[in-house]
């Protein structure tokens, strides 16, 4: 698949949409130890490094677009070089950028299409590497019963944390399925590898019954997570 041509996308009713952001062939890998992208999400990062202040200042220049990867166990020994990560990441467009008077700045990426990568450059400061995009393009919606078991857990598990009622406006009909599952990928508070579990599903539906199991798992693990990240 071309990574450089705008693909056609249709909604679940049919009618053809706006053409995606363009995502070049190769783009700079933001590799962090504790965050996973999803499609569809919003990342807000802090830039500091030296080598990202760089990569987001090619990134403004070039295609707007970095994809975030996850570090492999071990990173630690190695990080200021390039530690193996993941070969599954998104693919986030650079959608704000507010600098900071000492070089640092924030950053908002849109979570825009999964990722493999294809080859790795060390050319500069950053790592960058060719991907292959891993769209779930013809899939557009999850069966009415496996969103419903998903509802159904997820409201289970806020009652068993005395959540406030605010993320009651994820259950409404009108949320898509895939911006209901990827959001609740994001902020459920699971470990980064559990989050990157969930980013490799094979479909979209396949992605919501690993997200139920894993919230039934959180609601009976007394020593788990006690709330949302």
């Amino acid at each position: 698949m071309q990574t450089d041509r705008e693909r056609e996308h249709h909604g679940p009713d049919g009618h053809e949409k706006s053409a995606p952001f363009p995502i070049p062939a190769t783009i700079p890998v933001f590799a962090l130890p504790n965050v996973v992208l999803f499609p569809k999400t919003y990342l807000p990062l802090h830039i500091f490094e030296p080598r990202y202040r760089q990569m987001v200042d090619d990134a403004v220049m070039g295609g707007q677009c970095i994809g975030m990867a996850l570090l492999k166990e071990g990173w630690e020994s190695d990080y200021y070089g390039n530690p193996p990560v993941f070969g599954m990441g998104c693919v986030g467009r650079l959608v704000s950028v507010q600098p900071l008077a000492d070089g640092r700045s924030n950053i908002l990426l849109q979570g825009l299409e999964r990722f493999d990568i294809a080859e790795e450059s060390h050319e500069k400061p950053y790592r960058q590497a060719s991907i292959v995009l891993k769209p779930r393009g013809a899939e557009a919606s999850l069966d009415p019963a496996v969103r419903q078991r998903l509802v159904e857990a997820l409201e289970a598990y806020l009652r068993s944390r005395q959540e406030p009622p605010t993320w009651q406006s994820w259950f409404r009909e009108e949320v898509g399925d895939d911006i209901l599952v990827n959001t609740l990928s994001t902020y459920l508070d699971c470990t980064p590898l559990e989050k990157q579990f969930l980013l490799e599903a094979d479909s979209l539906h396949q992605q919501a019954r690993r997200l139920s199991d894993l919230i039934q798992f959180l609601m009976h693990d007394h020593h788990g997570a006690k709330g949302w990240g």
